[in-house]
This record gives C-alpha cells, structure tokens and sequence, in this order.
C-alpha cells in the first residue's frame, strides 16, 4: 500500500501546475505534445508526469517506461538530474534510484524507465514499454528513426501512451505528430513561468528577441514557417537529411573565426564538410557542427584540429579576412604539420551564400543528421542585418566548407582568393 505523505507532493502539483502543463483530460489521446519556449516549464511536466504513471496508485501505472532525449548526457543531466528532473521533484521516498551502467531508473512502485540518445536510434530495437517521455523532439540528431524505433516499442499494456516536450521547428515529423487525430496539443510560453524564471532572462536576453521570428519560436513557443527572402527553406533543408554518409573522397574542416576573444567574443564557426560522387555528380555532406561561442583563439583552434582528427580530413580551411595571418599562426602553433588553406572573401555574404544555396536548390547537399543552430541561422539568412545574432558564422563556415568542396574558382576569378 503506497505511504501517506503529509504534504501530498502529487497534491501539491496538482494544485501549482497550469493548465497547460496538465495532462489532457479526455481519455482519447496517444500523444500528448506540448509545445513550450524556452524556460516554460516543459521538463517538469514531463517529469511529473512520469513519476505519477510510475506511481502504483496511478489511474494509469505503466510497468515500464522510456525516456528519449537528444543524447544520453542530456537525458541524465536534464530529464534525471535536472533541477526539474524525476529525481529532484516530489517526496524523497517516491523518487527513482538511477542505474549509471544500465541506463535505469527504478521507483519504489517496482516500475522501471531507461534512457536512449537520438543519436543512437537503434538503442531503442528489442525494448518494449507502456509508455514513454521524448524531450525535445525538435534537437533530435535522428529523427525519423527514432521516432520510429520508438513507436514500435510502445506496445504493452491497455493504451501506450507518449508525452512529447519540445521547443518547436517547422519539421516534418513535428507537424505530423500535430496532425495526427491522437495528439493533444498543449502550448506554453516563456512567459507563462516567469514567476520562476530570473528577472535578468526577460530584462536582458528575452528583450533582445521580442517581436522576431527566432523569439516568437524560442519564447512564444510557435512553429514558424519559412521566411520570405531567406536562401534556404525547411523543405531544402529536410530534402538533404540522410542518416549516413557513404565513403567519402575528401572531408575539409572549415573555419569562420571571431574578431574578438574571450567569454564576450561571437561565435566561431567550426563546420566538417565532405564530398564524393553521387549519379555522376560531386555531392556534398555536412557531417558536423562544432561551433561555439565564447573561445580563445586557442580554445577554437584546439577544437577545429581536434574536428580535423576526428573526421581524418584532408585540411582545415580558414577566412582570413578577420585577424589575417593570425588565424593561420593559431592553428600551426597547435600542429605545424596541419594543412591550412587560408581564404580571403572580396565579395560580400550573401554573394558568397548564394551559390551554395543554389547546391541546395539542386539536390547536391546533404545534411547527416540535424544540426538544429545551424539549421536555424540557414533557414532565417536574407542578408540582412537584424542586430543581435545577425552575424551566422555557422553559416559562413559552412560556406567556406561546400565552396572549397564544390564551388572551387579558376585562378583569376572574383570571389575568393585562396592561399596554400
């Protein structure tokens, strides 16, 4: 018999939680999705509710249960031992034991959960559950098949069911969950949990992006459609998503560095690119993002060559245009014996971008996985100047990346010089 508790933490919920964060009433749903911007409060909902299936008095007690989040780091540090995680709500002795080496939760109730990566669809083969909580569909590195490894393991007990929490993206597999006649839809925003939230977040960062596209998304919760004057579209970008990439002939390391350094400096673009013969044509794949922000030029330089080892490419391309000879001078400092390929822009952005928007258009790029940042700074570039966030390194590099891959210029062409 299921301990009193005194105060009740499922009754305690039940009466903070909000509408939205409130499973659907009605009986005639399979996936509830909730759509939420950032800071909404979507994990603990999620948390919640798998703590109250996992609970044996529960209207609805599922024995086994899966966790799905974008890595397994993510699924432990956010949807286990976030501050809103299984672990950290409710009255200690409801609370699951975690497994490390298996992957498993156990609650008190004998209920037990795992936890699976989207980078590992595969993981999921050979499970089966009652139920299962997916975070942030939307950042998936795979999501088709896991999507779909994950339906076909929720096949025990009277109605499977899934809870799905995610900041939205105009993504096919996104817009059929919401299509689909047993999805409830619940949305949330940013705003609708200030109360939990710091001040400095809304004075400071979300005031930034009040009234944009990115912040409609990321605060409102909205899925936002293509924008009008961008070079490349969800549909482009969804037609170039693969799950591997076949043998390569050459893979390059592309590099857009910061003008500044340190933990105010902008972003640096680190994109691995690839490239072989595809019908008789030279396709390109995108294998990898290692972008941040905030680097010293050593930091980045260490990172781009680690990138260069990881993926046995054949150079590491860098502009030159910000630091000139500096740039170079970073990464031969870290390894000498590193191909560097130094280019220098004499045309602007969008001139550059055009083009290898146009290898897009033509079904000569392909994406292996998702890269959702860089997606997103892909699918929101017109070549205008919006302030903050305006300048998309990541798109830079990736240009430089398919430009040295596909788009190489004769000797005396405008554009681009090159300089081994």
């Amino acid at each position: 018999m299921r301990q009193e508790i005194a105060p009740h933490a499922d009754l305690l919920w039940e009466v903070q939680r909000r509408a939205d964060q409130t499973p659907p009433r009605h009986n005639d749903w399979t996936t509830w999705l909730l759509l939420g911007g950032r800071g909404a409060g979507k994990t603990r909902a999620g948390a919640e509710w798998v703590n109250r299936l996992a609970d044996e008095s529960a209207d609805y007690p599922p024995v086994r249960l899966a966790l799905v989040a974008q890595s397994y780091g993510d699924a432990r540090e956010v949807m286990i031992e976030g501050a809103s995680g299984v672990r950290s709500i409710g009255h200690p002795s409801m609370r699951p034991s975690y497994e490390v080496s298996r992957r498993r939760l156990t609650w008190p109730s004998g209920a037990v959960g795992y936890c699976f990566s989207a980078e590992d669809p595969d993981g999921l083969r050979g499970y089966q559950f009652d139920a299962a909580w997916a975070d942030e569909v939307c950042k998936w590195r795979y999501p088709e098949e896991t999507w779909s490894n994950l339906q076909l393991a929720l096949r025990l007990g009277a109605r499977p069911r899934q809870m799905v929490t995610t900041t939205p993206r105009p993504m096919p597999l996104l817009r059929r969950i919401m299509e689909a006649e047993t999805t409830a839809i619940s949305r949330a925003s940013s705003y609708d949990n200030r109360a939990n939230l710091a001040d400095a977040f809304f004075s400071e960062i979300a005031s930034a992006y009040e009234g944009t596209r990115l912040g409609r998304q990321e605060l409102l919760g909205e899925v936002i459609d293509d924008l009008e004057g961008a070079l490349w579209t969800w549909k482009m970008i969804e037609a170039a998503r693969i799950s591997a990439a076949p043998e390569l002939a050459r893979i390059v390391v592309a590099i857009d560095p910061p003008a500044g350094a340190g933990p105010d400096a902008d972003e640096c673009g680190i994109i691995v690119a690839g490239k072989t013969m595809i019908a008789g044509t030279q396709t390109g794949f995108i294998l990898a993002d290692r972008s941040a922000a905030g680097l010293s030029p050593a930091q980045w330089g260490m990172r781009a060559a680690t990138a260069y080892e990881d993926y046995q490419a054949d150079a590491i391309v860098i502009e030159t245009n910000q630091g000139g000879e500096m740039a170079r001078h970073v990464l031969k400092s870290i390894d000498a014996a590193l191909p560097v390929k130094s280019v220098f822009a004499s045309r602007g952005k969008q001139a550059r971008a055009e083009p290898v928007a146009a290898l897009y258009e033509q079904g000569r790029v392909r994406h292996v996985g998702a890269f959702p940042t860089l997606e997103d700074q892909l699918t929101t570039y017109t070549g205008l100047a919006t302030g903050r966030g305006s300048s998309p390194d990541r798109l830079d590099a990736l240009v430089w990346a398919l430009t040295e891959l596909l788009l190489q210029k004769e000797p005396g062409q405008p554009g681009i010089r090159t300089f081994d």
